[in-house]
């Protein structure tokens, strides 16, 4: 989803069930179309797409879904949209200002109560950083909550005190955090690599990237499980799986090159990356290959271009440059 000032949006994609991702018809949307909201004159301000519905959220706090889920409501300031969960921000029931984190089954149409509820601190006691701006960012990582929201229990995770969350990012089974001065720490699930640690071992709690201590960072991005993050001058580095290139390194869907592969070799690069040969290559010889990257590894772009943000699909990749031109790759 894209969004163009001042609030012209514009979707694309794979449109199945329905989705309102554009104005034309058929399952796929291949070019940005401007999207046909579900409900008429509905002013968006915000859309959060899961895999088999989207929800779109106006800026009259409206909050309305298509997709295989349907169902609308009033008073919402945000939406998070997952296959397991739909969790919405609206105003609190009570007199005080303040708002109420609720979190539904998607198939539910908003009506009847929903899975859980939690009251989240107001407006006027968010805290401010020292530049004015506050501290939190969008779901999942909640407003002024320093907490982050799950799809399993428990829904609601506080986050450490001394992590000055910028910004949030989940991938399938780890998660991503920026701080405030620049460091990523990831945690979670980490067989394939993504969390960067240089092993194959899960973590429970947020961890430091110490390959990247004293670098600052302006971006970071998880995939399905491979992570990428984005320096303050422009450098891009990235980690985690390779099965589909797209960690834009030697991958064995490349290697194969439709050829049918005879046999496998497993070596361990100097950097921790895992290596595999395959006997593909037209001389007999095997073609290398990175099926594993558990270490951040530095990636240049065509011409030196600087990066400015990163995205992450399952297993693609996305980057844009200051020139703005936009670099993709992967599955």
């Amino acid at each position: 989803m894209a969004e163009e000032r001042p609030g012209s949006w514009f979707g694309f994609g794979f449109r199945g069930f329905g989705q309102a991702l554009g104005s034309g018809r058929g399952r796929q949307v291949h070019s940005p179309e401007p999207l046909r909201a579900p409900g008429a004159g509905l002013d968006v301000c915000r859309v959060s797409a899961s895999w088999s519905y989207t929800a779109f959220v106006s800026r009259g706090g409206q909050v309305e879904l298509s997709g295989a889920a349907g169902g609308a409501a009033g008073g919402c300031r945000d939406a998070w949209a997952s296959e397991a969960l739909l969790v919405v921000l609206r105003a609190g029931p009570g007199p005080e200002p303040g708002a109420e984190l609720q979190a539904w089954e998607p198939g539910s149409a908003l009506r009847g109560e929903p899975l859980w509820v939690k009251t989240v601190v107001s407006e006027a006691e968010r805290e401010y950083g020292p530049d004015g701006k506050t501290q939190a960012g969008p779901l999942p990582l909640l407003p002024c909550a320093r907490a982050y929201v799950s799809p399993r229990p428990p829904f609601y995770r506080p986050l450490a005190p001394e992590l000055r969350a910028r910004r949030l990012e989940l991938g399938a089974e780890h998660a991503l955090l920026l701080d405030a001065t620049g460091q990523v720490f990831s945690w979670g699930g980490g067989r394939h690599g993504q969390l960067g640690h240089g092993t194959l071992e899960a973590e429970l709690e947020p961890r430091l990237l110490e390959a990247l201590q004293g670098l600052a960072m302006a971006e970071v991005a998880a995939g399905g499980w491979h992570s990428v993050c984005v320096s303050e001058t422009g450098d891009i580095y990235i980690w985690g799986w390779n099965e589909s290139g797209q960690l834009a390194l030697p991958a064995r869907s490349l290697a194969e090159d439709g050829k049918t592969i005879a046999g496998e070799a497993i070596g361990l690069n100097e950097d921790g990356s895992e290596v595999k040969r395959t006997a593909g290559g037209e001389d007999g010889t095997p073609s290398p290959f990175i099926a594993v990257q558990p270490f951040p590894a530095l990636l240049d772009l065509p011409l030196g271009s600087d990066a400015v943000k990163a995205s992450c699909g399952s297993r693609h990749t996305a980057v844009v440059t200051r020139m703005g031109e936009l670099y993709t790759w992967g599955w």
